[in-house]
């Protein structure tokens, strides 16, 4: 059977390695669309609104003339329903880490596929609870020092040296990353659609 082409909506390079490590070879093209936040929103619906709001972006871009699926995702760190962007300084990220020091947090990531043959579209959310140990001074230094906070909302990144920031986990953690592949197989039979119409064979891991 002819396997469905992916398309990865997001330059995310995270998604795209998570997606490669089972068995997914994604095409990317990433999607060009205005992230404000509307008045009132909630973090839940700010994440799928941006998820839907990317997959239709480039689902309308493509022909629809082949098979495909069309993945986008939006990832939010959020802490007392305040949202966490990606830091503009380091005075900002030392700012963001002090915020979650010795709490608990929520990363929100919206997912949204779309099937351009049958133009259905399936959308969800991953939730995952992340407690930080708490941060003095000198683990807050040394963190900044590693230069991974820069490009990562909620100023830290789990699957680098952010991980020896974080005390404990509830859910899925490559949600925390940036896609929760524990829900991808139920999204795709919503479409009709197994994970095995997508998967080639696992990457071999060093």
């Amino acid at each position: 059977m002819q396997k469905i082409a992916l398309i990865l909506a997001s330059a995310s390079p995270r998604r795209k390695e998570l997606l490669r490590r089972v068995g997914l070879q994604p095409e990317v093209h990433p999607p060009d669309v205005d992230e404000t936040i509307i008045a009132g929103e909630s973090p839940a619906a700010l994440a799928t609104r941006l998820a839907s709001a990317k997959c239709r972006q480039v689902a309308d871009a493509l022909d629809a003339g082949s098979d495909r699926l069309i993945l986008a995702a939006d990832t939010v760190v959020v802490v007392d329903q305040a949202i966490l962007g990606k830091p503009v300084d380091q005075d900002d990220a030392r700012c963001m880490l002090e915020s979650l020091s010795g709490r608990t947090h929520q990363v929100m990531t919206g997912v949204s596929l779309h099937r351009t043959d049958t133009r259905r579209q399936a959308d969800g959310i991953g939730v995952t609870d992340v407690r930080f140990r708490v941060l003095d001074t000198a683990w807050i230094d040394w963190y900044l020092a590693t230069g991974e906070p820069q490009d990562k909302a909620g100023a830290y990144g789990i699957q680098g040296a952010g991980a020896v920031l974080v005390d404990s986990i509830r859910g899925s953690w490559s949600n925390v990353v940036g896609l929760p592949l524990e829900m991808l197989p139920g999204w795709l039979e919503a479409l009709g659609l197994s994970f095995q119409d997508l998967s080639v064979q696992p990457t071999r891991l060093p």
